[in-house]
């Protein structure tokens, strides 16, 4: 491309076409090199020519570059040869990734929603805590509570435009979807989802030109399918039922249709601006009003959903707050039917209790967790007083035996000196004699102070337990009977139902008259036992569920309760099942199981004791 030839290029240099190496040659120098024209620019003034003096080494590349893919075919085809044997392996190993990949995806989005785990109800309800629609922006996103099957089946959610009802109806469907798809869902620890055979919704306009359909006729259509399918396995969404035609001929068939879908056991949620299905709430059993909650100072929603109250109509409030006189507003609210006004004032008559009883709740909760802190600290404080009064009784006892061994050993060799020169012929002088006695006076003095001590004696009194002698066991600062003795210094007590191994140690020996007053206080505590009748394990962790779960134990079989309910919730699944596995190893349980549904359900195991 360089020297006398440089001036027939259009440019310097070589570049490849149709896999061949070509040079570009201006068009009215195309001959001069000979060879073969492969392509030309757009403008046509440049051709890109393989010189004739080229030909053979193209043609060789050619050749190599088809044994190189006749060989790489080769490789690939005994390549593919030795896989089919392997082949049913290798399907596995795809399956398995595929699976390790789909739990893997799961999981990010889990983290991703910041998502819990719900549990799964047996009575086609539902309850999800703190529900949150997963594609809106979770720093916007209000959540909610939404339950249903429990205390009612049949929701009917009324308020204002844009106030959130289809966006809560939506919310409800999709969490359950993606619970029955095996993912988790946005929402709190604690929720719980049903398993529905089928998940019907009729939600949105479906207004067809083609079809010549109106708002009102894409719903009745949605419905009139939804009614051949449904059965009392079916969770059933419709938004806005009933609406797109006259009011009242809407509202009556509206009814009825709910009616219908009540009959065949279906579980249901629907939206609507009817004032006479509010009313439709409060006249049938297990249907329940709900509303979504609206700020009148602000003009706008809030977005809260407010079970157990149907939304008030904001339109004379919020007219007036938007200029309209006053006469005018004024004349509306007179033409309202009586039957109109009892059904407002009974709604603003709700809110105030419901607003009421929140904010109690609120401070009862507060309360309660205050306590629950409290009584953590105590307790704390109590076992750490109990370490350090042990702590000090065993080193007091060690050193009062440290005394006793110095003298007896001191004693040991006074005896050994007079042995020693009486063996030897030596005639022992009478300072000697008086010297030695008084020694051993003073060591007797000695002693018999030692013998009052108090840690001594208790000492003494380990040493000499029986069985069916009454002891008092320190540790749990509680009086039983030795039932057996199982070393020099290990014993089996027996405190009520329960038989503990302790060390000579950890009891007093109690005198005869002792005996009568701890009898006395022993029933005078199972009486009074403070133990409680259920235990709170959620929110800690596993190692501090499982000590509390065994010091409990040890409480509730001294005061004698009979039937206990642990309280582990549901979360993870890590504690409950730690404490399942507890009571199937505990000797002292009889029988165990979760609790009633409107008991807490897999969140709570009722305990009765042998």
């Amino acid at each position: 491309t360089k020297g006398k030839y440089g001036q027939y290029l259009s440019e310097q240099i070589v570049t490849i076409r149709d896999d061949r190496y070509v040079i570009p040659v201006k068009q009215e120098y195309r001959y001069k090199f000979g060879g073969v024209v492969h392509d030309q620019s757009a403008s046509g003034q440049t051709l890109f020519v393989e010189p004739a003096a080229i030909l053979p080494l193209n043609n060789r590349l050619q050749n190599l570059l088809a044994e190189e893919r006749q060989e790489i075919h080769r490789v690939l085809h005994e390549l593919s040869l030795d896989a089919r044997e392997e082949m049913e392996a290798i399907k596995r190993v795809a399956a398995a990734l595929s699976e390790l990949d789909f739990l893997q995806a799961k999981a990010k989005l889990a983290k991703q929603m910041r998502a819990s785990q719900p549990a799964l109800s047996a009575d086609q309800s539902f309850k999800l805590l703190g529900a949150r629609h997963p594609l809106i922006d979770p720093d916007k996103v209000v959540a909610n509570d939404i339950a249903l099957g429990q205390d009612f089946d049949t929701i009917l959610i009324t308020g204002p435009n844009t106030g959130g009802k289809t966006i809560t109806l939506k919310t409800a469907g999709l969490l359950q979807l993606m619970a029955q798809s095996g993912l988790f869902i946005p929402a709190n620890e604690g929720s719980s989802v049903a398993v529905f055979d089928q998940i019907f919704a009729d939600i949105g306009d479906e207004q067809s030109i083609e079809q010549s359909l109106s708002t009102f006729s894409s719903h009745i259509n949605d419905i009139v399918a939804i009614m051949k399918r449904v059965s009392d396995q079916s969770l059933v969404l419709i938004d806005e039922i009933g609406a797109g035609t006259d009011p009242e001929e809407g509202a009556r068939l509206a009814i009825s249709i709910l009616d219908f879908f009540r009959k065949k056991g279906a579980k249901i949620i629907v939206t609507t601006h009817y004032p006479e299905l509010k009313l439709y709430g409060y006249n049938r059993e297990r249907t329940t009003n709900a509303s979504m909650e609206f700020d009148i100072k602000t003009l706008s929603p809030t977005y809260r959903l407010q079970m157990g109250i149907p939304g008030h109509s904001n339109a004379f409030a919020i007219a007036r707050r938007l200029g309209m006189r006053e006469d005018v507003v004024a004349g509306a609210e007179k033409l309202m039917s009586s039957d109109d006004s009892d059904i407002n004032h009974m709604i603003d008559e709700l809110n105030k209790q419901t607003k009421l009883v929140t904010e109690n709740k609120q401070k009862l909760q507060t309360s309660l967790d205050r306590a629950k802190q409290l009584e953590k600290k105590l307790q704390d404080a109590l076992d750490i007083y109990n370490q350090r009064v042990q702590k000090q009784l065993d080193f007091a006892l060690d050193r009062a035996n440290e005394i006793v061994a110095k003298k007896r050993k001191k004693a040991d060799k006074i005896i050994a000196e007079l042995e020693e020169a009486r063996k030897e012929g030596m005639q022992v002088k009478t300072n000697q004699l008086m010297d030695a006695k008084g020694e051993f006076n003073q060591l007797a003095k000695q002693e018999a102070n030692l013998a009052k001590n108090k840690i001594l004696q208790k000492e003494k009194k380990r040493h000499h337990v029986q069985v069916g002698d009454k002891v008092k066991v320190l540790s749990y600062g509680q009086t039983g009977t030795v039932t057996k003795q199982l070393g020099e210094h290990d014993y089996e007590v027996s405190l009520g139902r329960i038989k503990l191994k302790v060390t000579d140690r950890d009891i007093d020996k109690l005198a005869a008259g002792q005996k009568q007053q701890a009898q006395r206080r022993a029933t005078s505590a199972s009486r009074s036992s403070r133990a409680r009748s259920s235990l709170d394990l959620r929110g800690q962790r596993y190692e501090e569920a499982m000590v509390n779960l065994d010091r409990y134990f040890d409480t509730i079989l001294l005061s004698g309760l009979s039937t206990v309910t642990i309280i582990h919730g549901i979360g993870t699944g890590a504690i409950r099942q730690g404490v399942q596995q507890y009571l199937k190893r505990n000797k002292h349980v009889k029988t165990y199981s979760y609790a009633p549904a409107n008991e807490g359900g897999t969140g709570a195991t009722i305990v009765t004791l042998k």
